[in-house]
């Protein structure tokens, strides 16, 4: 390569270096900002929707943190769903290891939660089955037990008494139990002796 043609190539170099803060600072403006919040000023200033929202998302990309109305700076983790507490605009390397170990905590906190729900949900489902298995089981044993009958009617301890007591007042050979057979004997006899009243009565009008 000759002296000229190195000579060139340097001049092309150093003019493309010069330029490239030119337009960088035709973008952000006199100065770098220094968080989200002056870059987001800054954006703000684009000539066109399509190069603001480029600028926001460069921002974004550039600076984690964000303003404490109180001063100083906090990331948010989406990933936590929190916020830390942070000295500058955007994590130092202790800072950024401090909130991935709280991460790793976060993940075996969710871990053990769900390991805890599930246990407790597996525990209401044994219990849920075990309470149908009893009520099955009271239903078939009381579909098991017979059903009543009605004893036969028995006579009455009355009508029986009654007909002890008369066999007992007749047993006495009374007057009053005596007489139907006494009549009933003398109503034979008068028969076999005189005949029926009819044919006493048929042989009187012949």
């Amino acid at each position: 390569m000759s002296r000229k043609s190195a000579l060139l190539m340097a001049a092309i170099a150093a003019g493309a270096v010069l330029a490239s803060p030119r337009a960088h600072a035709g973008w952000w403006g006199t100065r770098a900002p220094v968080d989200f919040e002056e870059c987001a000023d800054a954006a703000e200033k684009a000539a066109t929707p399509q190069a603001k929202a480029a600028a926001l998302t460069e921002c974004n990309a550039k600076f984690a943190g964000r303003r404490k109305p109180g001063g100083g700076y906090a990331y948010f983790d989406f990933m936590q769903n929190r916020s830390f507490d942070i000295a500058g605009p955007n994590p130092t390397r202790e800072e950024q290891k401090h909130i991935d170990q709280q991460y790793t905590e976060f993940l075996d906190r969710e871990r053990e939660s769900d390991i805890a729900a599930a246990f407790a949900a597996k525990q209401q489902q044994q219990q849920q089955q075990q309470q149908r298995l009893q009520q099955a089981t009271f239903r078939s044993e009381t579909e098991k037990v017979p059903v009543p009958v009605p004893a036969p009617n028995k006579p009455s301890v009355a009508g029986g008494n009654a007909k002890r007591l008369k066999a007992s007042d007749c047993a006495s050979h009374s007057f009053s139990c005596d007489w139907p057979q006494l009549s009933e004997k003398l109503n034979d006899l008068k028969k076999a002796l005189f005949g029926s009243s009819s044919t006493s009565t048929k042989d009187k009008r012949g």
